[in-house]
């Protein structure tokens, strides 16, 4: 039974709750692709869908509005999957279990994928609409774009006719996005050592943190648990002798980790001095991020007794150097844009394997040469630990066009709808229209959404009325733009 079906507005949820019950998450979007395809078929529609499962669908102007400048409408398909340590669902085979909470739409245990999924719902209420009037909509819809919008890097647009792109890819309504920064991924290897050792085994969790987009909230000063675990690391190995057997946090790298979990091999007399100096920390960084993550705390749990292979003493110093010594949060403000941040990293994926550790840092810029010496720092304390490193998903930042008709055409639209100015602003987060503009030229392309809160954590929620908002915002945008 549809849960959404008497929202407004209805068609718009009735899609959302559709693409909600097909699993999305960034790399497994051939069965949400093929339903856009037939999507199209059924409503008659211009469509190509490309090998990586991009999908164009294009509708033609309706009666009136055939000379219209056609409009690009933008979004992409996957979702970044995130949920609670005691959460079941599947996300490879399993859709989400939404429901409602006064005015949010929230998902059970899980991200809500809010972003991206209301843009394609937008969309397809948009497409399907007979009594709507509007200029020619080109939509496209773009896999993996949250790990490194891989998507919009292999799409052919030439068949295109439009200038004009809206991208429902932001998160605060009223607030239109004209710029954002550009990114990349490094993923590092660092080769370990094992020795084998008796001892107790004890668990270590840094947990109850709030996490975030590790774009949009890196300035939200919320905790990095696998930041965190490196202190926690580096003050054991200072009181005790300890190895360490396990280390896991992050399962995305732009999501700020909310939780990291290390298992070592103790003495048994050393116990007690474990349990203190944990205590002891955690009685401090509930002090430091009173604000930002009240909740922060290390759980340890004592295990059996074993003989078992853990670090050797040089492997856990490589481990603890590196954690200790990378570069994380933000880093620069912008000097052009009061509030904004320039350039951050997060380090987003962690995990000691058998014979090597490895992690995921989400590099962010909104300056090229910032971008490259942030990431020339982090690849050069890999390589100075003997690690080995590759850079992925690098895109370029979407620069401020002062110039911009369409500006001006959102303001006066959302301006005469709701009373008020909207903000023009750019963002830290990363947008694929920096992409997009590159292949489409002259392009002119602003960036909204409705309200959606907590977004890449399982607390993500989507505000009812804001969707109802933004879906007359874009219904009178369209009929102006005859």
């Amino acid at each position: 039974m549809m849960v959404l079906e008497n929202l407004y507005p209805d068609r718009v949820f009735y899609y959302f709750e559709k693409l909600a019950a097909i699993p999305h998450g960034s790399g497994n979007t051939k069965e949400i692709s093929d339903f856009l395809v037939q999507f199209a078929i059924e409503h008659q529609l211009i469509w190509r869908q490309d090998a990586c499962n991009n999908v164009i669908m294009i509708k033609e102007a309706s009666k009136g509005y055939e000379e219209a400048e056609p409009v690009i409408l933008q979004g992409h398909m996957d979702m970044v999957c995130e949920k609670e340590n005691d959460c079941e669902i599947d996300f490879q085979k399993d859709g989400l279990r939404l429901y409602t909470d006064e005015d949010f739409v929230k998902a059970k245990g899980t991200t809500l994928g809010g972003d991206d999924g209301i843009a394609v719902a937008y969309m397809l209420a948009l497409l399907e609409a007979e009594n709507l009037q509007h200029p020619r909509l080109e939509a496209i819809i773009t896999v993996d774009e949250e790990i490194g919008m891989l998507g919009a890097k292999e799409m052919d647009l030439s068949e295109l006719k439009g200038h004009i792109m809206l991208n429902i890819d932001s998160d605060e309504e009223g607030i239109f996005t004209t710029g954002c920064a550009g990114g990349m991924s490094v993923h590092a290897s660092i080769p370990v050592r094992r020795c084998t050792v008796k001892g107790l085994e004890v668990s270590v969790v840094v947990t109850g943190l709030s996490g975030g987009h590790s774009g949009s909230e890196i300035d939200k000063e919320h905790a990095n648990a696998d930041i965190l675990m490196g202190r926690v690391l580096q003050g054991l190995s200072d009181r005790i002798s300890c190895g360490l057997l396990s280390l896991s946090g992050g399962q995305k790298d732009n999501a700020i980790p909310r939780e990291c979990c290390a298992k070592l091999v103790v003495l048994k007399e050393d116990l007690s001095l474990l349990r203190a100096y944990v205590k002891e920390l955690s009685a401090v960084l509930q002090k430091e991020y009173e604000v930002s993550d009240p909740a922060v705390e290390i759980v340890c749990e004592e295990g059996k007794s074993t003989e078992t292979g853990v670090l050797d003493q040089d492997s856990m110093q490589k481990v603890i150097s590196y954690l200790r010594t990378v570069p994380n949060g933000v880093l620069h403000m912008s000097q052009q844009m009061d509030g904004i941040v320039e350039t951050s990293l997060n380090l987003g994926i962690m995990e000691l394997r058998e014979a090597e550790f490895i992690t995921v840092t989400s590099i962010r810029s909104s300056v090229r040469s910032r971008k490259a010496d942030v990431c020339e720092r982090v690849t050069g304390l890999i390589r100075r630990l003997g690690g080995t490193c590759t850079i992925e998903g690098d895109y370029p930042a979407w620069e401020y066009r002062k110039d911009s008709p369409l500006q001006l055409q959102c303001a006066q639209v959302y301006e005469k709808l709701y009373k008020k100015k909207p903000v023009f602003t750019t963002i830290h987060a990363g947008l694929e229209c920096g992409i997009l503009s590159e292949k489409i030229p002259n392009l002119d392309c602003v960036s909204f959404g409705p309200d959606n809160y907590d977004i890449h954590t399982p607390k993500e929620r989507l505000s009812i009325a804001s969707v109802g908002r933004i879906w007359d915002f874009i219904v009178a945008f369209l009929q102006q733009a005859k």
